[in-house]
């Protein structure tokens, strides 16, 4: 299957452990204002995780108007016309790593505990696996702990952990763990013997 047709189950309603719903969709160019809040929802502890200055209002025009879905897929989830939270494929298009890509997720902590990091991670692995991906892998800063435990719970083991490899926005020293999930499709699990 292609990303083409894998794009046209969107915007697609889902319903939370809680019982709200919320609609899932990729991130269009006129998303910037509400993108922007999601991140300065974001305490500011957290937002050290974060690789990109996404409190910068240009860092996030640039991503809301140079917006290339097959290198960089945004999945948002939306309700009342807020972004509540997003997860993002990452992919190479050439090179050694083209078929592994990377997944990122952000929930605003007023919607976490409800489980939309769980289906939004989900949702961006079956993208994933239906574009062609063999695999995908997902970043960490040790101490991201709520965030490991998830990604193990969805089929994520841990491939690498370095001691303080890696510095947050105030250079503080940081675990750096890499995990990874085996992408298998459909084919691969029903028998040869049909």
């Amino acid at each position: 299957m292609s990303l083409e047709l894998e794009l046209q189950k969107f915007p697609k309603d889902i319903t939370l452990k809680d019982g709200s719903k919320v609609t899932l969709r990729p991130l269009r160019k006129t998303d910037e204002k509400s993108f922007h809040e999601l991140f300065l929802g974001i305490p500011e502890p957290e937002r050290m995780f974060i690789k990109h200055r996404v409190t910068e209002l240009p860092v996030i025009h640039d991503w809301c108007q140079n917006i290339d879905l097959g290198r960089n897929l945004p999945l948002v989830a939306v309700a009342d016309g807020k972004i509540l939270g997003d997860a993002t494929l990452h992919q190479q298009l050439g090179g050694w790593k083209r078929h592994i890509g990377r997944v990122s997720v952000l929930v605003h902590p007023k919607y976490r505990g409800r489980g939309l990091a769980r289906a939004l991670v989900s949702e961006i692995a079956d993208i994933a696996r239906s574009s062609g991906l063999e695999k995908v892998e997902a970043e960490f800063i040790g101490g991201q702990e709520t965030a490991i435990h998830m990604f193990a719970m969805l089929g994520f083991s841990e491939l690498l952990r370095l001691e303080n490899y890696v510095k947050d926005m105030q250079a503080i020293s940081h675990d750096y763990v890499l995990m990874g999930l085996e992408l298998k499709t459909d084919e691969e699990y029903t028998s040869a013997g049909g």
